[in-house]
């Protein structure tokens, strides 16, 4: 039952990865896009540091602690179905479906104006456009989708290849092989991961001001230098001959926590975010469909290897993920355009001014 319990969690995720990025972004304004979309990563770090929380109280209460654990899972999910039963449908869902009139008075609604007729003529463009493609899991793979399929493989699997998983998901191990005690351990887990949950509103609050590529390039130079810094500690203050003073080992704490607040107010929420933005509509679906699945499987295969590669790299882990966090960084620097400001509709044609993709991208 815990399995078949476990496979049905891991279905209704999967769901809520797919649908959710993308019913912000179809929603949001344009102008407000960014952060509104970050709201689903502040849902998700405040989840997993709750959890953290609720598991540590439980551990204590012998013997149906676990269950207890468990079975208090069930509140955010019943309240996910009741919230999404009274949820409408977007403007873009509704005009595809043929109801233009609907969705155009949802669109007044939601934007608070009448004046919606240049967005609402986007989208009718689009489900025009849209409704001639019949297949759009084969069509993603055509060479004018090339950027968006790009997009979607790569930006999720950078976002697992920070390391951030590692270090929430075993950071009691992680810490506990630097020396640190059991209680001390879980004390620092908990707190990696109330500086995640904090760090998100950094993004909301400037994302729609300063850009995608300001916020995913500082970050990445930030996680890279926390990480060097830690590989340099661990590698020459530690070792099986010596432990960490406390000095070391509370600095070792502090660089992490600045790891993940940098992870926090970029990659986290923006490896969200900008795949969910820039599929046009008649990939959209699919596109998304392709950034879950890829997030999902490099979560499985880093919580697989991890335990191995720290036995085996030791300190050298987090020059591991520094060459990852360094690569991505260069990537988004020369691939990724800066889709701030623009409309959901109207992010096609970024690829065609880009000045790599225009070379793969028809012009018309």
């Amino acid at each position: 039952m815990l399995f078949i319990g476990r496979i049905m969690l891991g279905i209704g995720i999967g769901f809520g990865n797919q649908a959710v990025p993308l019913y912000l972004s179809e929603m949001a304004p344009t102008h407000l896009r960014g952060g509104l979309n970050m709201m689903f990563q502040v849902a998700t770090t405040f989840g997993i540091f709750t959890a953290n929380m609720i598991n540590f109280g439980t551990q204590k209460i012998k013997p149906w602690g676990w269950r207890l654990s468990l079975g208090l899972a069930a509140i955010p999910a019943i309240l996910m179905t009741v919230g999404g039963i009274f949820l409408p449908d977007t403007p873009n869902s509704l005009v595809q479906r043929g109801l233009k009139e609907e969705g155009k008075k949802l669109l007044e609604k939601i934007r608070g104006t009448n004046d919606v007729d240049a967005e609402f003529q986007d989208m009718v463009e689009a489900s025009e456009f849209a409704s001639s493609i019949k297949h759009p899991f084969r069509n993603i793979f055509k060479k004018r989708y090339r950027p968006e399929l790009i997009m979607a493989i790569f930006m999720p699997t950078f976002q697992i290849l920070t390391g951030i998983n590692s270090i929430l998901f075993y950071a009691p191990v992680l810490f506990q092989s630097m020396g640190f005690g059991g209680d001390a351990s879980l004390y620092s887990s908990a707190l990696t991961g109330g500086v995640l949950a904090a760090s998100t509103f950094i993004s909301i609050a400037t994302v729609d001001r300063l850009g995608r590529r300001p916020l995913l390039i500082s970050g990445g130079i930030q996680m890279v230098i926390c990480q060097v810094i830690v590989a340099i500690i661990l590698g020459t203050k530690f070792g099986p001959t010596q432990e960490l003073s406390k000095k070391f080992s509370a600095l070792v704490v502090v660089v992490i926590c600045l790891f993940v607040l940098a992870f926090g107010w970029s990659w986290g929420p923006l490896g969200w975010t900008v795949p969910s933005e820039i599929f046009p509509l008649e990939i959209r679906s699919a596109g998304q469909s392709i950034t879950v699945a890829v997030n999902l499987l490099f979560t499985f295969i880093i919580a697989q290897i991890f335990l191995s590669l720290l036995c085996s790299l030791k300190f050298g882990i987090f020059l591991f993920f520094a060459g990852w966090v360094t690569f991505m960084t260069i990537f988004v620097h020369l691939l990724l355009p800066e889709t701030k400001g623009v409309p959901i509709e109207e992010i096609a044609f970024l690829w065609r001014k880009h000045w790599f993709w225009k070379k793969i991208v028809p012009d018309k």
